[in-house]
């Protein structure tokens, strides 16, 4: 999972009252269910035609990596509410890599690294270097800050912390602690952000896609999403299937539990399993870590250390960590098989401070703790903004205390976390339903069996409901996002050849690790 002022210029407000009226009902059209279709499935609608039409100005991106690269930036103008596109505008800012061979070029490829909340305008060099020179030859590759985020006018409600999801603590007490802090960064957002937040969800970024798809020249274009991401491409398919092209979504999210409450329940069980791997491996090694000979004596180190966090804060240079946020450290780590011994060592570092030693923090535990403590190192305003502006979240916070305490039994290092109330509780109602995604677009879904974040159950029912996909299947590797991140023959080969020619696989793949 992925910190100021509305971008773009407010337009002439003497409006034409008639486009206005009639874009409206078609908007009241674009139901949960359908999108915007009409007889003519390429008609573009013509209060948006200016949108669609607008010339782009690329720049250098004054990008530490895009730059090097050779990639240009710009942001494109997009209504600021699509249903009053004489209104307000704001900006998306994208990146685009241009094709190394135009004269092959077949189209642009837009993309999402998840979050909600990342920043994407670089995420496509990773997935451009997985490429083979033949596929990579064929697309500009789009990267792209949506809406709210990061370049694109990024939402900020001022908020005392940089990540917004925590754990409820040990007890009841700790949760009422929880409650009392989502309580107060909803009323932040609500406060500083209240005018923009209802327009901050992932239907207006597909939308934000489709006219940046017009102002590209495009009557198509592909996508390549992971984790939220996945989300974000499925809504895309739902709602502008004529113009979705070849369709990658890796690490899928589950799109009938997607939000701030089913998303993270889910998260629950398989977090708990992915610990038990790492706690196997830490037995292994014992000699050098001294947490437990056994699973179970390795899984009482971590129960002890959080229980230890409660009752007196661990200190780590000038970050204090407790039963709120050390769940959070093992949860960042556990997306990797790779990182097992950076966890170890995180582990190792946490129990010599809550024994009573000076522990400044290496690079990589700093790293986290600065993304859950401090400001702006993570964006965790916009993230809750667009899972609490897709999804309505129960708002009685016994509904989570109840979920809390049925789960510690069987997940007690994470279960208070992944059932935990969230600032969703406090939001404003969303503007609009939740998508129903169910559709026939032709897509490539890309799963591994032990991922920590979009759980391999939970992709296969997207695929299920994107009845035209192939699902490809990395088993037993506990790894979150694979194409671009976690090189494996077998699904690179799947992903470039379907690329390079557009032909799915014939049948659902598994992949075993290299």
């Amino acid at each position: 999972m992925r910190a100021n002022n509305i971008g773009g210029s407010t337009v002439n407000r003497t409006r034409s009252r008639a486009a206005v009226a009639s874009l409206a009902a078609g908007l009241a059209l674009c139901t949960a269910t359908t999108g915007c279709t009409s007889t003519d499935a390429n008609a573009e609608p013509p209060a948006l035609e200016r949108f669609y039409s607008q010339q782009l100005d690329w720049k250098a991106c004054d990008d530490p990596k895009l730059d090097p690269a050779g990639a240009q930036c710009t942001d494109v103008t997009v209504p600021l509410n699509y249903a009053d596109p004489q209104g307000p505008t704001t900006t998306v800012a994208i990146s685009r890599l241009t094709s190394p061979e135009p004269a092959r070029r077949r189209g642009v490829m837009l993309s999402n690294p998840g979050g909600p909340g990342g920043s994407g305008l670089d995420f496509m060099l990773g997935v451009g270097a997985a490429m083979t020179p033949d596929v990579r030859a064929q697309y500009d590759l789009i990267g792209m800050d949506p809406r709210g985020i990061g370049r694109s006018a990024a939402i900020d409600c001022h908020w005392p912390r940089g990540f917004g999801l925590e754990s409820a603590g040990v007890d009841a007490a700790g949760y009422a602690e929880s409650v009392a802090t989502h309580a107060d960064l909803a009323a932040r957002c609500a406060a500083t952000e209240g005018a923009r937040l209802p327009h901050i969800s992932t239907r207006n970024t597909a939308r934000d896609m489709d006219v940046i798809r017009g102002a590209l020249g495009v009557e198509k274009v592909s996508y390549f999403g992971t984790s939220y991401g996945t989300y974000l491409g499925a809504v895309f398919t739902q709602m502008f299937p004529q113009r979705s092209d070849r369709i990658v979504l890796d690490s899928a999210a589950n799109p009938e539990t997607y939000g701030s409450v089913g998303m993270m329940r889910a998260m629950g069980p398989v977090n708990e399993a992915a610990l038990d791997l790492w706690a196997d491996w830490a037995a292994a090694h014992d000699s050098e870590y001294h947490f437990g000979s056994d699973r179970a004596a390795v899984r009482a180190t971590i129960v002890e250390l959080i229980q230890r966090s409660a009752q007196e804060p661990i200190r780590l240079g000038e970050f204090t960590v407790d039963d709120h946020t050390l769940p959070i450290l093992l949860f960042v780590a556990l997306d990797d098989v790779r990182n097992y011994e950076l966890l170890a060592g995180q582990v190792r570092q946490l129990r010599d401070a809550a024994d009573g030693q000076v522990v400044q923090p290496d690079d990589t535990l700093r790293e986290s703790l600065e993304m859950m403590f401090v400001p702006g190192k993570q964006d965790g305003s916009p993230q809750m903004a667009v899972l609490c502006g897709d999804v309505p979240a129960p708002r009685d916070p016994a509904f989570y205390l109840r979920n809390i305490e049925q789960a510690r039994a069987e997940q007690p290092v994470f279960g208070a976390f992944a059932n935990n109330i969230t600032s969703c509780a406090f939001w404003a109602p969303p503007a609009e339903a939740p998508t129903v995604v169910d559709n026939s677009v032709p897509s490539l879904i890309l799963n591994s069996t032990g991922d920590t974040r979009t759980p391999y159950e939970g992709a296969q029912v997207l695929h299920q409901k994107m009845t035209g996909s192939v699902f490809v299947t990395l088993r037993d590797v506990p790894i979150h996002y694979i194409f671009g991140r976690f090189p494996n023959t077998c699904v690179y080969g799947a992903v470039n050849a379907y690329l390079r020619d557009g032909t799915l696989p014939a049948a659902d793949l598994t992949c075993e690790a290299d």
